[in-house]
């Protein structure tokens, strides 16, 4: 953990709670996302060895996330404990609560556990965001069973996961794009010889590749490990490269791997990539440019640090929204 990062643990046997005070080094979009999003939440919940697994997730008043948390190490590595956690108060971007259990796949509440109502509240200030927490129970039993069984010491680790992810998330933001402008790019997809095409676009222009130059997927931050795995025909293809033109244009290229699902062909291997300055003009341009056409991916957070989606618009051409917050 980073010492300058605030972390309270306190234990109130009083009111049968515990109490957290808990600092991360990113905005409060970026916070909120990854404790409310099962996909980056299955990248850090559970304390190592364990992992995360989402069954469901209904993140609403009355919603429930449904998960599993199973053991990577050890005699026995299919060891698992389902949960799940009954959503009571959602406030967009500055609370949530819930009351979580121990259950099974079906999420049947196991009677013999404590049950945690969660009280999450998030604070952004600076570069920085305080999630202070709440965990109450309904005895002083109860609350002394978990810390028994490791509580302050599982959450200690599952919060320093968190700080890996955003640390990976930062440094891909940061490793190109060194400002918050907005630019317009072409973004080019290969079906595996993208770095043979942009040594050629190289020695033609005579520039420089942008950042760390060729990035490829062996090169996914460790923090994405939940990610499916990448096939070993794969891991040296290019994932990501930068080339600047003329006038400031910039080509963006990737390996598009069949193995990966992907089926190039002329005509969808290229696309106009927006840059906007802001998360609501990536929204505005995304809405209003896809109308009647045909969206791939909505605009979602996505692991390579960005506000992403991409769609065809009405008329055939390509399009990628990509939202950098720097």
């Amino acid at each position: 953990m980073n010492p300058n990062l605030k972390f309270d643990f306190v234990v109130d046997k009083d009111k049968n709670t515990i109490n957290v005070e808990r600092e991360f080094a990113a905005n409060l979009e970026l916070v909120w996302e990854a404790w409310t999003n099962p996909e980056i939440l299955d990248l850090w919940w559970a304390p190592k060895p364990y992992k995360t697994r989402t069954k469901s997730m209904d993140f609403r008043e009355g919603g429930m996330w449904l998960y599993e948390m199973y053991n990577t190490e050890g005699e026995n590595p299919q060891e698992c404990h389902w949960c799940k956690n009954d959503y009571i108060k959602i406030v967009n971007q500055s609370m949530f609560s819930g009351l979580d259990a121990f259950c099974d796949e079906n999420g049947t509440v196991n009677p013999e556990m404590p049950r945690t109502q969660w009280t999450n509240k998030f604070n952004e200030y600076g570069e920085k965001t305080l999630v202070t927490i709440t965990a109450k129970y309904e005895s002083l039993g109860d609350l002394e069973k978990i810390i028994a069984i490791g509580f302050k010491e599982g959450f200690t680790m599952a919060m320093e996961n968190l700080d890996q992810y955003i640390e990976a998330q930062f440094k891909l933001r940061n490793q190109n794009k060194t400002n918050n402008r907005p630019r317009v790019t072409t973004y080019l997809n290969f079906a595996g010889n993208t770095e043979e095409a942009f040594k050629f676009y190289k020695s033609v222009f005579k520039t420089e590749f942008i950042g760390k130059g060729i990035e490829r997927f062996e090169d996914v931050p460790a923090s994405t490990e939940n990610w499916p795995p990448i096939a070993d025909n794969v891991k040296k293809m290019v994932l990501h490269v930068e080339l600047p033109i003329v006038g400031g244009h910039i080509l963006m290229g990737t390996d598009a791997p069949k193995e990966m699902g992907f089926a190039l062909t002329s005509g969808n291997n290229m696309h106009i990539c927006l840059e906007p300055a802001t998360r609501e003009e990536a929204d505005r341009l995304f809405i209003e440019l896809s109308v009647d056409g045909n969206i791939t991916m909505p605009m979602a957070d996505m692991f390579f640090g960005a506000y992403f989606g991409e769609f065809t618009d009405k008329f055939g051409i390509n399009w990628m929204i990509n939202y950098i917050n720097k």
